[in-house]
């Protein structure tokens, strides 16, 4: 069970509240984990062991990353296709917490983002309105813009030219959805191993690509844990290699146009 502390600003509470998460002024003794005001941030906490998680792209590793990570020789960057003055338009389906998308947007991608899970979206809306307040930070931000939804729907909405983004266009879309491993805790520190375990993987995720072959002009990619089967079973054009994730590159269902 989780719930928002009724301490946090009324904008987050009402947000909250509109994504149908629970108010809380006192917790609940079946609760699970906490949303909660933080100084000046959002933060999920685990009751049980006590991880935090949080968005915060002004500082931290976020801040590192943007000043020291490697720029455009990023894997990531490399997958969508920046190259000498090409800067793609990217949609983002499956935006989680945003990290790959802020990635993208330092490096001039105007990056469209949606996200389902209230929790995700609640923490990386106030990550976002963060970074738009900073001035290091601010026109990063502004490149990014945050919906809720389901990405399966917009996806299929958008092939039928229809939806909230009708009248969008994009070179690429971009997937990166949660994959389930049952049995086991992610591979990674205690705060995103709690957060993947709330979340839970996207069982539905080999639904994605085939809408999403429709929409992008020039390429789809799909990051994956480096030993992960392939999604939809469909075999990639081509295949960026990480150390523990890979970037699985689709043509559109039309053809790849050149990068301009």
């Amino acid at each position: 069970m989780i719930g928002l502390r009724h301490t946090a600003p009324i904008d987050i509470i009402h947000q909250a509240q509109q994504l149908g998460i629970a108010l809380w002024d006192t917790i609940p003794e079946d609760a699970t984990h906490i949303l909660q005001w933080n100084t000046d941030r959002l933060e999920l906490l685990s009751i049980h062991d006590k991880a935090i998680v949080c968005v915060d792209f002004v500082k931290g590793a976020a801040a590192h990353r943007r000043q020291f990570g490697g720029g455009r020789g990023q894997p990531v960057a490399k997958a969508v296709g920046i190259k000498g003055e090409y800067i793609p338009r990217i949609l983002d389906a499956t935006a989680g917490l945003g990290g790959d998308a802020y990635v993208l947007a330092s490096l001039g991608c105007t990056m469209t983002l949606i996200e389902r899970t209230p929790i995700a979206y609640l923490l990386l809306s106030d990550g976002l309105k963060r970074a738009a307040a900073d001035a290091q930070t601010a026109e990063i931000a502004a490149r990014m813009t945050l919906h809720f939804g389901d990405g399966r729907e917009w996806l299929t909405e958008r092939a039928q030219g229809l939806g909230p983004l009708a009248e969008q266009d994009f070179d690429v879309v971009y997937l990166d959805p949660m994959f389930p491993e049952p049995g086991k805790r992610a591979k990674s520190k205690k705060s995103m191993a709690a957060f993947q375990t709330l979340i839970g993987g996207d069982e539905d995720a080999d639904a994605l690509l085939a809408p999403a072959r429709l929409i992008a002009k020039k390429r789809i990619i799909v990051k994956r844990p480096r030993l992960a089967p392939l999604m939809a079973g469909a075999r990639p054009d081509f295949v960026f290699d990480g150390e523990s994730t890979r970037f699985d590159g689709y043509l559109p269902t039309g053809g790849i146009q050149k990068d301009e």
